[in-house]
């Protein structure tokens, strides 16, 4: 209506006579109607139908109601309380008003998108989960809508108006996420993180697999949304004979011993094209490659596939033998750049090194250079890394991939101590592990995480990014080690979770693994054999262990240790990492005595980069630990997970950080123009949606990592 009554103003419109006018008037009011009714219709983008918001995955949104001007009156429109507390990474979904979304411990359920209220949820019947899950899956035909997720090992399929099972899909409800696995995974840990991606009536499915000797291999299956058959699969580690098999040992997938190369972070589409892109991570097991010698294909890659039929098109491999566990943690992002004065239709992929890849979507080919950089060779008997890595020229690193001594913190009470540490470590980007100590930055968890970048149409890209220094480094295996005397029960622990809670058992809370000092004072028996079984959070389950490996493991912890004959304990699973010579001593987060990163902030930022140049258009601190910030010391910035979401209403929403804030910056420029303080740290990825002419924005409220509070709230926050 704005248009018109400018209209009015003009010279034409003041000459009409009286009927031409009316007639004028009420054409126009028709004309702009129609055109206003357009903007609210079910077809434009009001809602947040996929997960990161579009088959994309670039977290965007073209909604505008909550803009630069007004952002600051944002207020708390509803919380909704599951009573089920916990890490919760949800990207909640919002079709035709409703609120698709997870518990902590994977419950669905859908809310009235405008008040919170709860429509029905769905509880699985037995012992619940406590498996991360990001989020869930909408498709409908006619009058058919369903919810897509998945629980434990399996996909399930569950009515969108009422959350209960279609019993015609699959056995029940549900398929098995290891149907089209190699036989071995019947017995081995296969869950799903990440909800799978839609192509008509397939789905296409992520899945999280061990990263220790003998894992699942975890190849990607298409799923048929309506009967939950099988439809293709693409093997993620060749057979023999096929492309990309040269790449292993001849013997690799015989001796049954390396397994993983999955994809778990989430794939993009181009439904146009019919091409799904899936980011893959690296082989199991993840520090020592003795057995897995050469490049590995197609671990650590980006992939093209026909989604329709799962035919290969292209790949590109960001780590060649990976033994640093440097998966490719996030979807990728489609997006359009101009290049050299042409409009391409790319594809984006940020890593855990800290760097953007960028590739055109149809062929592959890069477009900024990218060179294969030397690095150090392996000092290990038997490993043999590989002697280059790919290196962007464009865009620069967003997260910094050295450190020097002058940038150990000099907030840390014990200084020199960090200092001694670091001169005694090996360090550098793509450092091979060893027997001592090395530093590794960007860390285990990035650089860029799960929770991925968000992309605008102007082809910025927006990217959270950690810059925490780990200390990893490699062992002699306890059979190795002659001078080791190991009860079988010690044997089973030191081959399933020294990784994460230690020799001592200790942990590093500080790392998120916690001690398992006394464990019987704080769990019963059954709590941690099913603990073992199932995993919990980012832990994995050891479904392939027999029952009697299991309690012979909860005997060790509880000290309770049986005489047993060996064979009686080894049953007939393998213990898959006796035999090999190294362990992997666990992930240990650089920290000072505080428990502060034992480098120089900003230990947290946010990334602009526009992409069409590949020039960084400004970087930000992210979060900030007010204890500090109380000592005079400047925000530093915090660990975070989740990702943001811009919109265009000039906007970038990020939760993430550590101190349990949701900030929302001008995307243009980085400036900070509102926050505030969450029931618990949201680290998940927000939504913006629309409901009834009202914008809001939903971030789910979990906390319970990095030390933090437990929570169990969905918030939304609307302008007042």
């Amino acid at each position: 209506m704005d248009h018109m009554i400018r209209y009015r103003q003009t010279t034409k419109y003041q000459f009409m006579d009286k009927n031409a006018r009316f007639a004028f008037s009420l054409f126009a009011a028709l004309f702009f109607l129609s055109c206003e009714t357009k903007l609210s219709s079910p077809e434009m983008p009001t809602e947040w139908s996929e997960y990161l918001g579009g088959p994309d995955r670039n977290h965007y949104s073209s909604l505008s109601q909550i803009n630069l001007k007004n952002v600051r009156k944002l207020q708390r429109a509803w919380e909704y309380k599951s009573g089920d507390s916990g890490q919760v990474q949800c990207n909640p979904i919002i079709v035709k008003g409703i609120l698709y979304a997870v518990t902590a411990s994977n419950q669905v359920f859908a809310l009235d998108a405008a008040t919170g209220l709860e429509k029905w949820r769905y509880r699985q019947p037995g012992e619940p989960t406590s498996n991360a899950n990001r989020g869930v899956t909408y498709w409908e035909e006619g009058n058919d809508k369903r919810i897509l997720y998945a629980y434990n090992s399996d996909l399930w399929a569950l009515n969108a108006e009422t959350g209960q099972p279609i019993i015609s899909f699959g056995n029940g409800g549900k398929v098995s996420l290891k149907v089209g696995l190699e036989p071995a995974a019947k017995e081995q840990y296969v869950i799903s993180t990440t909800p799978g991606t839609l192509f008509e009536d397939l789905i296409v499915m992520p899945i999280r697999v061990g990263e220790g000797y003998g894992a699942a291999i975890g190849y990607v299956q298409a799923f048929n949304v309506k009967t939950g058959k099988i439809v293709w699969v693409f093997k993620t580690l060749p057979d023999p004979g096929e492309p990309g098999a040269d790449t292993w040992p001849a013997d690799v997938k015989a001796k049954g011993d390396v397994g993983a190369v999955n994809s778990w972070a989430g794939m993009a589409v181009d439904r146009k094209r019919e091409m799904i892109f899936i980011p893959t991570g690296s082989a199991a097991f993840d520090f020592y490659g003795g057995d897995r010698l050469g490049a590995n294909l197609y671990a650590n890659c980006l992939i093209a596939l026909n989604v329709r039929t799962g035919k290969y098109l292209w790949h590109y491999q960001f780590v060649h033998h990976d033994i640093w566990d440097k998966d490719v943690p996030a979807p990728p992002n489609l997006i359009k750049v101009k290049h050299n004065g042409t409009v391409i239709d790319a594809v984006a992929q940020v890593t855990k090194q800290g760097m953007v890849f960028l590739f055109n979507r149809d062929t592959g080919v890069p477009i900024f250079p990218i060179k294969e950089q030397s690095f150090p060779a392996s000092k290990l008997p038997g490993e043999r890394t590989w002697p280059t890595q790919p290196i962007p020229v464009l865009p620069a690193p967003f997260s910094r991939q050295t450190v020097t001594v002058n940038e150990i913190s000099s907030i840390a009470g014990n200084r020199e101590e960090l200092i001694s540490i670091f001169r005694k470590s090996e360090k550098g980007l793509f450092q091979p592990l060893g027997l001592t100590p090395t530093v590794v930055l960007p860390g285990a968890d990035g650089g860029a995480e799960w929770g991925g970048a968000a992309v605008d149409p102007d082809g910025i890209l927006y990217v959270n990014s950690n810059e925490m220094p780990w200390l990893f480094s490699l062992s002699l295996t306890p059979k190795e080690n002659k001078e080791s005397s190991l009860s079988m029960g010690n044997v089973l622990y030191n081959n399933t979770c020294v990784t994460c809670h230690g020799i001592e058992l200790k942990g590093n809370p500080a790392s998120g693994f916690p001690s398992l000092v006394n464990i019987k004072a704080k769990h019963s028996r059954k709590e941690v054999t099913r603990l073992i079984s199932s995993g919990k959070g980012m832990m994995p389950g050891f479904s392939s262990l027999t029952s009697i490996q299991k309690q012979t493991i909860v005997d060790f912890l509880f000290h309770e240790e049986k005489t047993e004959a060996p064979n009686a304990v080894t049953g007939s699973t393998t213990i898959k990492s006796a035999g090999r010579p190294y362990q992997f001593d666990g992930y240990n987060k650089f920290l000072d005595n505080n428990g502060y990163p034992a480098i120089s902030p900003p230990w947290g930022t946010l990334t602009a980069i526009d992409m069409n140049t590949g020039k960084h258009l400004w970087q930000k601190t992210l979060g900030e630990l007010k204890e500090l910030t109380a000592k005079g010391i400047p925000p530093t910035g915090t660990e975070n997970y989740g990702g943001p979401v811009v919109t265009a209403g000039g906007l970038l929403f990020i939760a993430a950080t550590k101190d349990g804030m949701l900030r929302a910056f001008d995307k243009r420029t980085g400036t900070l123009l509102w926050d505030t303080e969450l029931p618990a740290a949201g680290y998940a990825t927000p939504s913006t949606y629309q409901v009834n002419g009202k914008q809001y924005v939903v971030v789910a409220c979990g906390g319970a990592k990095l030390g933090t509070k437990k929570g169990d709230s969905y918030v939304a926050f609307a302008l007042k």
